[in-house]
């Protein structure tokens, strides 16, 4: 049998894409079930990681009475007699006698005995040291377990790791986290038609790829390196293998640009086939970006790594990424399925036809409306760089004025909340 005929019969023979819905749901559960270890990290060292064991408070918060105002803490009826003071960070002794205050600064420990804390604006002192003024109806302090009880859950297991986590571990006592190890990740840039520096010319164009993929990457929260990204490289199989099983020695996750097809240079199926990959999803009913795959390997120890292949124009790439990467990655580090926003259309987006539309929108936050873009080929870049998300237009359906619809952002950082 001829290459050609061999080519067209494997054509014919091909499974047909997976649904883009579908597509998400399964690279999810392949990242899920191969979800990276478990690590114990200084609160230092956390941010953009995820939890992996829910956060408790390892004390009641605040675990002590503590003054939310500067002023006096006060027994019984005044005027009270002065016997002490109190400042953050100490230990008072405990009030026993009705008449008696110390004073007391902003966060300070609340004397056992205190009736109620005075504030210093709304007292007064008498010539012979007394302090009289009129408390406040309610307490001015934070009570013991206000705001949790030693022991109480309060982010899941899951949850990205951002600052504001960060701070509340350390308030609930914490030195350190159990966290999952962030993934990894390599991106190969295939094509020698490409130009990794200056303007394009002489039929060579510029990759605009190998700078942007890393940096997507880095928002999904990956680790990618400047020696992680490598190309162009060669249109040769032996050169895409070799390349390929180069990244994926430290790799979990290498996306690779380009060769996605069937044509004359496109050797990615056939290197995967030889490194023993099988497929999570090959090609999916998306436009743009329909030959996008992702593939899975498995090491006889059980380690799992995965190739993502984007396509080569450059915002097909991108909607590969948004569709497969960003799922596969929230499973590999244990958090939610990403919940899609939704947004209501200001203008008409066409279908298309029994394929999901991926269409390039631009957000109006005041009137709470998604509007069209343009510059939307699947080689271009510009409408990109001006939309704030893709508009999900599902199979057999149109986008109408006034519908709502999902919103696949573009905004999407390490420490950002998955639903």
């Amino acid at each position: 049998m001829s290459t050609d005929t061999a080519s067209a019969a494997d054509r014919v023979a091909a499974p047909p894409p997976a649904g883009w819905e579908e597509a998400r749901s399964r690279v999810y559960a392949a990242g899920l079930a191969a979800a990276l270890s478990a690590v114990d990290r200084p609160l230092a060292e956390i941010d953009g990681h995820t939890l992996a064991e829910p956060l408790t408070t390892r004390t009641d918060l605040p675990a002590f009475a503590t003054s939310s105002v500067d002023g006096w803490a006060v027994r019984g009826t005044g005027p009270w007699r002065v016997v002490g003071r109190v400042l953050a960070g100490g230990t008072p002794a405990p009030l026993t006698d009705d008449g008696t205050t110390v004073e007391i600064a902003t966060g300070a420990m609340v004397p056992e005995g205190a009736s109620a804390v005075l504030r210093v604006e709304e007292s007064t002192r008498t010539p012979d040291g007394l302090v009289r003024g009129t408390p406040r109806p309610a307490p001015e302090w934070r009570s013991p377990g206000e705001e949790a009880s030693a022991g109480e859950e309060l982010l899941p297991a899951g949850t990205p790791v951002d600052p504001a986590l960060i701070g509340l571990a350390a308030s609930c006592g914490h030195d350190s986290l159990r966290v999952r190890r962030q993934p990894r990740a390599a991106l190969l840039v295939f094509g020698d038609e490409l130009l990794t520096a200056g303007p394009p010319a002489a039929g060579r164009v510029r990759d605009a790829l190998g700078p942007a993929v890393p940096a997507w990457l880095r928002r999904y929260g990956c680790v990618v390196r400047p020696s992680d990204v490598v190309g162009p490289v060669a249109d040769t199989l032996p050169a895409h293998v070799a390349a390929l099983r180069a990244a994926l020695t430290d790799a979990d996750l290498v996306c690779t640009t380009g060769g996605t097809m069937h044509g004359p240079v496109d050797h990615l199926h056939p290197a995967l086939e030889a490194l023993g990959a099988d497929y999570v999803v090959n090609t999916v009913a998306v436009r743009p970006g329909f030959p996008m795959l992702l593939a899975r390997l498995a090491d006889a120890d059980g380690r799992v790594r995965f190739v993502a292949g984007l396509p080569g124009n450059p915002q097909s790439a991108i909607v590969a990424l948004v569709s497969l990467v960003a799922p596969l990655l929230a499973g590999l580090q244990g958090r939610p399925m990403p919940v899609l926003p939704e947004a209501t259309l200001a203008e008409r987006v066409p279908g298309r036809g029994d394929y999901t539309h991926l269409a390039l929108v631009r957000l109006d936050r005041a009137a709470g409306t998604a509007h069209p873009v343009r510059h939307v080929g699947s080689a271009m870049l510009r409408g990109l760089a001006v939309a704030d998300g893709f508009a999900v237009i599902r199979p057999g359906t149109s986008g109408e004025p006034g519908d709502r619809v999902p919103l696949v952002p573009l905004s999407l950082l390490p420490g950002e909340r998955s639903s």
